[in-house]
């Protein structure tokens, strides 16, 4: 069984994101709209499945460092664990801070930030490729003989502590909580685009850091969320890769080989001077600003989020499930594939695009054949198949029934 916390906290993430869904509809607050929800939980999704083979090179790294070059060899046991736990949690604060202040690294981390909502379903929208930006910024604590399970521990704990802090449903805790932990109001101010805010409060868990180095920030007007150049797409891959198209267009556009590796390691919105200097954020009108949406008929957002439950049940068998993957790299990635292709199909059916209904068709046809060949080894029973036709040509009929309706043009 997979005993990353961060997996195993799964059913609790949902339970909260729920509660807190409950609470907001009995106060009439509107903070959760399906597809922006559903958009960062596929984020999430696409993190975990591309995380089982990404982080491998991230602790392969880590524990190349810590059998050859560790200084010593620290003893595990309580009092390690936590000096570990605010040794990574430094650490961490750097490497987020270096996410937003190196463009290259931004293009991971520009991900988690790209909800224009502020909710608990905004911190499962983890990054795909951060942690091959990040990984280096831990070395340090496999070189002083921190062992690489206890790494693993601390990181997922550290990441646990973080959830709970993407809400606007806890207004200021007591100052002497303020002053030490990060809380709800400080990452309000990190995740706000106002140009006041932009790149404060970098703590995981103790905001101590930012009022240490300089960047902290007091929560004062409510905060406009998002990034100064909106994604305005349901798509998780593409919400992955958006940054880096941009960067590519940029650099393509630079004649002078210096500026374009320049580039890469200046702060996000930096063009040289020929190009018109550097683009600073700028305040939003929210008399004029909104947010993008596009809404489809009740009975295409009820099929998405049908299919998106079965998802979710098949994602974390998977997570769950990954010992018996692991002996299998070609079962692996395809069942990662199938997940991934799943999401993108949802983001389009969300965004009505033309060939949405086409993947959603070939996704019907691929779950029920990936699940015979996987794990059945082709050799269903009749309960199966029976099981397998209901659910294609349920699903075909639901879906082609209904047609999504667009409140803004889709080229």
């Amino acid at each position: 069984m997979n005993l990353n916390p961060t997996v195993i906290a799964i059913p609790v993430y949902f339970l909260l994101i729920g509660i807190e869904l409950i609470v907001h509809r009995i106060k009439a607050t509107k903070s959760y709209r399906l597809n922006d929800a559903i958009t960062n939980i596929n984020c999430g999704v696409t993190s975990q499945v591309t995380g089982a083979f990404l982080r491998v090179f991230s602790i392969g790294l880590y524990t190349l460092f810590y059998d050859h070059y560790r200084l010593t060899t620290i003893t595990e046991n309580v009092f390690t664990w936590l000096i570990a736990f605010i040794l990574y949690d430094f650490f961490y604060y750097w490497a987020h801070r270096m996410s937003h202040q190196v463009n290259l690294f931004w293009g991971g981390h520009s991900v988690h930030h790209q909800s224009e909502e502020y909710n608990l379903s905004v911190a499962l929208r983890q990054s795909s490729t951060q942690i091959i930006w990040t990984s280096i910024f831990y070395i340090p604590m496999a070189l002083i003989g921190i062992n690489p399970l206890v790494l693993i521990s601390v990181s997922g704990f550290n990441l646990l502590y973080q959830f709970w802090i993407h809400t606007e449903s806890i207004d200021k805790l007591p100052k002497w909580f303020e002053a030490v932990f990060n809380t709800p109001s400080h990452h309000r101010v990190h995740h706000a685009r106002n140009p006041k805010y932009i790149d404060k409060n970098h703590a995981g868990t103790f905001i101590i850091w930012d009022r240490m180095f300089g960047t902290f920030r007091e929560e004062e007007e409510r905060p406009t969320y998002g990034i100064t150049k909106n994604l305005d797409s349901w798509n998780p891959v593409w919400a992955n890769f958006a940054h880096y198209a941009d960067m590519v267009k940029d650099i393509r556009q630079m004649p002078k080989f210096s500026d374009k590796v320049k580039y890469l390691f200046q702060k996000p919105g930096w063009l040289p001077e020929s190009m018109g200097g550097y683009r600073a954020p700028y305040d939003v009108d929210k008399t004029t600003y909104r947010k993008y949406d596009l809404r489809a008929v009740w009975a295409m957002n009820a099929y998405v989020f049908g299919q998106y439950l079965l998802l979710l049940v098949g994602t974390a068998l998977f997570l769950f499930g990954m010992e018996r993957f692991d002996e299998n790299l070609i079962e692996k990635s395809a069942m990662a594939m199938l997940i991934i292709i799943s999401t993108v199909s949802f983001g389009a059916l969300f965004e009505n695009r033309r060939w949405a209904i086409s993947l959603e068709i070939s996704r019907l046809m691929l779950i029920p054949i990936s699940l015979s060949y996987f794990i059945m080894d082709l050799s269903p029973d009749i309960w199966f198949i029976s099981g397998a036709l209901l659910y294609i040509f349920g699903s075909l009929f639901w879906l082609l029934k209904v047609r999504a309706v667009p409140s803004a043009k889709i080229d």
